[in-house]
């Protein structure tokens, strides 16, 4: 069973049930219902036409659940439209489903949260991490967002802010290495570049490109973490590094600058270094100041204070991570490597050891746990 197939032709099924006028909540639902039914019976009876099999098993379904719910009569008429098995449109309709999901009739949040786990595929769980709040209140959301979009035509899609973050919250699932989705995030994200002029399209597409040049680099052949000072440079993919910085140049001399511009710049500034000791960390900073009065994020007040340690010295980065809440991810793991540049191994080793106990992924807790071990170990010497 080719689960990658299946993963792939999910949006443009779901989309053809939503323009056929089954309301977004219910499509979903039937379109997993065929999933599940694909992977029962494709590997003994592959289908021709995957993609119309799709099409006709998710309608059947929809019809099947629209007859029972009595509340629904008015549907029924549907069931005489029901489409024939066929070759159908290879036309790639995920970045307009995207915008689909964005309709008005939801906040950002819930919009972004929506989208995520009917198109992007990522588990209530990974959303959940990406927002930082818990689990079921993610569930709580995702399910009033069905609820609110339930019945609601798509004939309003979305605006492009709202579909640029959903773009990116799918890239970072894909480049953290949890689900492979970064490379799919990249081409929506062209799509979109190629349809609209828009400095944030723009500025995004450069942050994925910039980012991505480095994944080869980011885990060594054990599957351990490499930090970015620690990463081999000449492994960089130069043409992606490139790309991305004449993308972000062009998006920057429209004068609009936003979130996504600002973030590129600093990993542009990154990839520019020959080596992690030339990196321009004052530059960086004052990036950074532009990124906390555009989003006034915690996030990233937590990365400038990893910056103004490295521009201004470790204590300067522990007086910004002073200002912030203990309670926020990584808070342990930014303190433990201040204070260890800060020369006070003992403090450092017990909050790495924190962070390690606080860590969202296997990697990242083995990552702290060795750093916090080897800080021990020569403390013992």
């Amino acid at each position: 069973m080719d689960e990658a197939l299946l993963r792939s032709l999910t949006p443009s099924v779901l989309t053809v049930l939503v323009r056929r006028g089954a309301d977004f909540a219910a499509a979903e639902d039937a379109v997993q219902e065929a999933l599940v039914e694909a992977v029962r019976v494709w590997p003994a009876d592959p289908p021709r036409d995957p993609k119309g099999w799709l099409i006709t098993a998710a309608w059947r379904k929809f019809l099947d659940a629209t007859r029972a719910d009595t509340a629904r009569r008015r549907r029924e008429d549907l069931a005489d439209q029901e489409p024939a098995a066929g070759p159908a449109s290879s036309a790639d309709d995920t970045l307009q489903l995207y915008f689909l999901c964005a309709h008005p009739s939801l906040t950002p949040s819930s919009a972004v949260a929506l989208t995520l786990r009917a198109v992007g595929g990522l588990t209530t769980r990974q959303i959940a991490q990406a927002y930082l709040v818990p689990e079921a209140t993610m569930a709580q959301r995702i399910s009033r967002a069905k609820r609110t979009v339930s019945g609601v035509r798509f004939d309003r899609p979305g605006d492009v802010a709202t579909v640029l973050r959903v773009l990116y919250l799918v890239f970072n699932e894909g480049y953290s290495g949890d689900v492979d989705l970064a490379a799919e995030a990249i081409r929506l994200t062209r799509q979109l570049a190629a349809t609209i002029e828009h400095p944030e399209v723009a500025g995004l597409l450069a942050l994925m490109l910039l980012h991505h040049a480095r994944r080869a680099t980011r885990t060594a052949p054990d599957g351990s973490l490499v930090p970015l000072a620690e990463q081999d440079r000449g492994r960089w993919d130069t043409a992606s590094i490139a790309e991305g910085v004449a993308i972000l140049q062009a998006a920057l001399a429209s004068d609009r600058l936003g979130e996504f511009q600002a973030q590129a710049a600093v990993a542009a500034l990154h990839a520019d270094a020959p080596t992690a000791g030339e990196t321009d960390w004052v530059q960086i900073v004052e990036w950074y100041d532009e990124l906390v009065r555009l989003t006034d994020s915690p996030v990233v007040r937590l990365n400038r204070a990893v910056a103004v340690g490295e521009a201004d010295g470790p204590r300067a980065g522990l007086a910004a991570l002073a200002e912030l809440e203990d309670t926020l991810p990584r808070h342990a793991a930014v303190a433990a490597y201040l204070h260890e540049r800060d020369g006070d191994p003992a403090t450092a080793a017990r909050l790495y050891a924190e962070a390690a106990r606080k860590a969202s992924s296997l990697a990242e807790r083995d990552h702290l746990t060795r750093r916090a071990a080897r800080l021990n170990a020569r403390r013992r010497r």
